[in-house]
């Protein structure tokens, strides 16, 4: 059963801890400036300074403007200009205009059939996790029929998604321990889900060693961090927010440690796996781990799903609407499940436009369960929000209106994928 929630100031510490404005100054400050223009990857901006890591709207600097507030005259919402086509089998689009009191919004959505023989639902990104491109051209690589963009990213600086991926061909990608977990995933038995999922990860013989993440745009303070050849390049300090005092970097080649250095290495190719240590872990590294020592890792997802990817928050879980912010207006991209039918809405709401206001984490996760989602977790919104599929004309676009008024170059896409059964 879903669940709509009243707000209330009970609620603040939630909305803190979902993704809400910390201190100005803290490095992980949704709020705070991100340098850079969608695209880069850490040229022009020293590693030393502190960037946010944790926005809570989009990856982009550009700020959301301030809802109206609701009113008990409220009208009743209006819906018009509804559009739909097949994408492929098992794949519907729809757009349609909704008006309230607080402005127009055009909303795009794909309505997946999982259970579509020959139709799946995939992570997709251009290889390496720190490659970042527009959702068209991630979409084509995977020979993709429609998809949206994905997680948050660390845009101008690593390019690297902040929480987890799991390609259905190429494993688990990056993910952390905790704290970035609430993921949208296709499970061992095939079944769409949205739950959160904690990554289990360790050096072999070593348990003393902590790791808390792998291939992610920052180690945790404290932790330990693995960076395998599908990183790409090595980033230097900005996998440590720019610590250079307490690090330490162990290079492992072959099964075994060949480097175990104080400084980190910066645009070079990995080999086997690297291991990158902060605060005390870095001296627990240059203790346990000397050049020579045999070395192996593992690392899994909770559950061992098939793909996944992950947003910064649930909109919508067990029924229940978690969603707090009713104040920023901005352009959204959600995924969702619908447990009655089995089907998989992803959702993208136009924004920063006079013919469409974007909306509030509040609205979009009402409009979620309007639409039939038990549960939803929210994407990367602002100017990253963009649905690519097949036209009427059956060829492949942007279906809707991205808010810079281009493409923005993004870390991963979730992807439908078609191939027709044989027989």
């Amino acid at each position: 059963m879903r669940t709509r929630l009243t707000l209330s100031a009970g609620l603040v510490a939630c909305a803190l801890a979902a993704g809400a404005p910390a201190l100005a100054g803290d490095p992980t400050d949704p709020s705070g400036p991100v340098a850079g223009r969608a695209g880069q990857t850490g040229q022009g901006r020293s590693p030393d300074v502190p960037r946010a890591l944790h926005p809570q709207d989009s990856s982009g600097d550009r700020p959301g403007r301030i809802a109206p507030p609701r009113t008990t005259a409220h009208p009743r919402t209006s819906t018009s200009g509804r559009v739909s086509w097949r994408v492929a089998p098992g794949v519907k689009y729809t757009r349609w205009t909704q008006t309230d009191a607080r402005g127009p919004i055009v909303a795009h959505l794909l309505t997946i059939d999982p259970d579509t023989p020959g139709l799946k639902i995939d992570y997709a990104s251009m290889g390496s996790v720190r490659r970042v491109a527009p959702v068209k051209d991630i979409l084509a690589a995977d020979r993709a029929v429609a998809g949206v963009n994905g997680d948050f990213y660390d845009i101008g600086h690593t390019g690297a998604p902040l929480g987890l991926g799991k390609d259905r061909q190429r494993g688990l990608l990056h993910a952390r321990q905790d704290g970035w977990n609430n993921a949208f995933f296709i499970d061992a038995h095939g079944e769409p889900g949205i739950d959160d999922l904690p990554m289990t990860a360790r050096i072999l013989f070593h348990p003393q060693l902590p790791v808390t993440n792998l291939n992610s745009p920052f180690v945790a303070p404290g932790g330990i961090g693995i960076y395998t050849p599908r990183w790409g390049r090595t980033a230097g300090y900005s996998v440590t927010q720019g610590q250079k005092e307490h690090v330490r970097e162990v290079v492992v080649a072959n099964g075994r440690v060949v480097s175990n250095r104080a400084r980190l290495s910066t645009d070079r190719a990995i080999t086997g796996f690297l291991l990158v240590g902060r605060g005390d872990s870095a001296d627990l590294l240059r203790r346990q781990l000397p050049t020579g020592t045999r070395v192996r890792a593992q690392w899994s997802l909770a559950g061992h799903p098939q793909m996944a990817i992950s947003g910064n928050h649930f909109l919508v879980h067990e029924g229940v609407i978690r969603a707090v912010d009713d104040r920023i207006l901005a352009p959204r991209t959600a995924v969702g499940v619908d447990a009655d039918t089995g089907e998989v809405l992803l959702l993208v709401v136009d924004g920063r436009s006079q013919r469409s206001r974007g909306y509030t984490m509040v609205e979009l996760a009402d409009l979620m369960v309007d639409l039939g989602a038990d549960e939803a977790v929210n994407l990367d919104g602002g100017g990253s929000s963009t649905m690519v599929g097949r036209n009427r004309k059956g060829a492949t676009a942007v279906l809707n209106t991205p808010s810079d008024g281009f493409q923005r170059w993004v870390a991963n896409a979730v992807a439908i994928t078609y191939h027709r059964p044989r027989g």
